[in-house]
């Protein structure tokens, strides 16, 4: 079968950036004759033209206001998927559906779409965009994701194929170097910092948390990744020094693998609001790390409240707090949910069972 994959970015500095990477990586060569188009050269393609099998193309697109150059990067891709004649397109996010859809009426293929919607739609112009243009189905992280895309209009099939990480065990970075005294337990979040995430959600609760007599650390892993939210780390850092916070709160910056840092804690918290789907939730896991997570998003797919992890019910501090701070008074609640975790991640969450899960998708939707 051959599947053209669309590509927006030129590294990987998201969930579904490293969706996408965990999925070419394993995918079967004998079973799909892979190109992968990215928009702009970079540390991506480069990963990915080193797999074995996969090919890649670079065709440099401009901002859809330049509407000459975005004409001559449509009618460019549509030239590589005449070429390639693809059986399949697969348009990994909206942003890549405008121009992949476009040029796929121009190439005569505009039946052979798909497209990935990471995101939880909410009315931005770019999904509606995305939507209106040709799809046989769209593919998304969660099942909170795909019923929102399904009420968008036109309506277009949906399909949920759920993210997976790589089970293997991680050694811990040393507290000592991140400066956190060994005594205390350690609070963690993961994510690019974007208010949406919730960093300051995460301070405020270890606030409470100290407040209420518990003696614990925030671990803040992440950077401005993207550069979207530039401002928000000088609001984090003022909320640290009003809270009274800065022996107990340390920020890594942009890190290239979450991993160590994640089995350096005692609790991560996925403190996002409407999360598509929550990667760093199942990386937690693979760690045998419990998790304290919103549940209005993707992360009510992955955990079994009380089970294998704990669902609060709004991106709330004093929420957030109360969560964490039941499973500090019972270390060993704390420890069974961990395990509880790992063992509903080999079960469900892996990066191979979610590529054989896609791969088994796309051919279903493969014209006959």
């Amino acid at each position: 079968m051959r599947l053209v994959v669309t590509v927006p970015w030129r590294e990987r500095l998201g969930g579904a950036e490293i969706m996408l990477w965990r999925f070419l990586s394993r995918v079967d060569t004998g079973r799909f004759d892979v190109t992968v188009v990215f928009f702009e050269p970079g540390p991506f393609r480069d990963d990915v033209a080193a797999l074995p099998g996969i090919r890649t193309v670079a065709v440099p697109i401009a901002r859809l206001r330049d509407v000459r150059r975005t004409g001559a990067a449509t009618r460019a891709l549509a030239g590589v998927l005449r070429d390639t004649r693809p059986d399949l397109l697969l348009n990994w996010v909206a942003k890549a559906q405008l121009y992949g859809a476009s040029a796929a009426a121009l190439a005569g293929c505009a039946d052979r779409v798909v497209w990935w919607q990471h995101g939880i739609p909410h009315g931005h112009w770019m999904d509606r965009l995305a939507t209106a243009l040709p799809a046989r189905a769209v593919g998304c992280s969660s099942t909170v994701a795909a019923w929102a895309q399904a009420r968008q209009h036109p309506r277009r099939p949906t399909f949920v194929v759920h993210p997976g990480v790589e089970p293997d065990r991680a050694v811990p970075v040393a507290r000592r170097d991140l400066g956190i005294a060994p005594q205390r337990t350690v609070i963690g979040i993961v994510g690019r910092l974007q208010p949406w995430k919730g960093q300051h959600r995460v301070i405020e609760a270890v606030g409470r948390l100290r407040d209420t007599g518990h003696d614990v650390h925030a671990l803040v892993v992440g950077g401005d990744a993207h550069g979207l939210s530039p401002q928000y780390g000088d609001r984090l850092d003022r909320c640290i020094g009003e809270l009274g916070l800065r022996d107990r709160v340390t920020m890594t910056g942009q890190v290239g693998d979450p991993s160590p840092y994640i089995a350096a804690m005692d609790v991560l918290v996925n403190a996002s609001e409407r999360e598509p789907f929550g990667i760093v939730v199942l990386e937690a896991m693979a760690q045998e790390v419990a998790v304290v997570a919103v549940g209005d998003g993707g992360a009510r797919d992955i955990v079994e409240d009380g089970v294998s992890g704990v669902l609060v019910a709004r991106p709330d501090a004093a929420l957030i707090a109360a969560g964490v701070g039941a499973m500090l008074d019972d270390d060993g609640r704390r420890q069974r949910i961990a395990a509880a975790g790992r063992e509903r991640l080999l079960a469900r969450f892996t990066a191979q069972r979610m590529t054989d899960r896609l791969q088994d998708m796309l051919e279903d939707l493969r014209p006959r």
